[in-house]
């Protein structure tokens, strides 16, 4: 689905998202927030990697640095080689609302950003038709087949979500940030789109980052689970997931799942206090 990438590629060389020792500060009238403080974060090239925390510890704000939404105060934050000064255009996200556009439907959701980012931008008009046979290619791998001229509110909140994945993969970008993009969802469809998710990175292994609560859901998808203490957060843990793949929702009732969950759940509860 995704174009492959060579050994001479730029991507391939330079290899990875690099944070190093970042400082933000939401500025306010009562002296402002310091969110993250000598935070330091390393993700190669096609891993996928996930990022767990206490509630307020910065995992958001790390997505919006990356993505070159927000600028830091102090560090150096890099993307495949080049300094973040401005919005990503080589990055998709997805986030925990779908945030579809109630008028347009599913195919014109998913084709909105091919209308904003160069290069497509300029050569939407014309190649209009090959787009829009990449967004339904895309919604049959996801399981939508025969909706893509449906609307956002014909479809449960499972189906908007894949929407909103499709989304942010139709300009094939080599970052996927995922910000608790399934926490609003019952057990069932999350587990359901964790294998969605699953399916997509192991057949294009392009980079994810996953944001999330859900340490099942971490221990499941992720290479590697990075930590943050409390707030100002900062990185104090890197567990590598050596779990074999591809791996079932089965091996979530095994001993060494369980036993990685608890381990990060222990550590949780410890930075809480910190």
């Amino acid at each position: 689905m995704f174009p492959a990438r060579s050994r001479g590629n730029k991507f391939a060389a330079m290899s990875l998202v690099d944070i190093n020792r970042v400082t933000l500060t939401y500025k306010g009238a009562s002296g402002g927030v310091l969110a993250l403080q000598d935070t330091t974060l390393a993700v190669p090239q096609g891993d996928f990697a996930a990022v767990v925390g206490p509630s307020g510890c910065g995992k958001s704000s790390l997505m919006k640095l990356v993505t070159g939404l927000v600028p830091p105060d102090a560090g150096h934050i890099s993307v495949f080689g080049d300094p973040v000064v401005g919005p990503v255009k080589i990055a998709g996200m997805a986030f925990q609302n779908p945030n579809l556009l109630p008028w347009r439907t599913v195919v014109e959701n998913v084709l909105l950003p091919l209308e904003i980012v160069e290069p497509h931008r300029r050569r939407f008009r014309s190649e209009k038709a090959k787009y829009r046979e990449r967004a339904e290619t895309l919604l049959n791998t996801v399981g939508l087949h025969g909706f893509a001229d449906r609307y956002p509110w014909e479809l449960s909140g499972g189906m908007q979500q894949r929407v909103s994945l499709c989304r942010a993969l139709i300009h094939q970008p080599a970052l996927l940030m995922l910000d608790e993009p399934f926490a609003a969802l019952d057990a069932f469809t999350r587990e359901e789109l964790w294998c969605v998710l699953r399916d997509l990175w192991q057949e294009n292994r392009f980079t994810v980052i996953l944001v999330t609560h859900d340490l099942r859901e971490a221990v499941f998808l992720a290479d590697k689970i990075h930590m943050m203490s409390a707030r100002p957060g900062r990185i104090v843990l890197t567990r590598v997931i050596d779990l074999p793949r591809p791996r079932e929702l089965d091996i979530c009732f095994e001993p060494a799942f369980q036993n990685i969950v608890h381990e990060l759940r222990i550590k949780i509860a410890e930075v809480r206090k910190a």
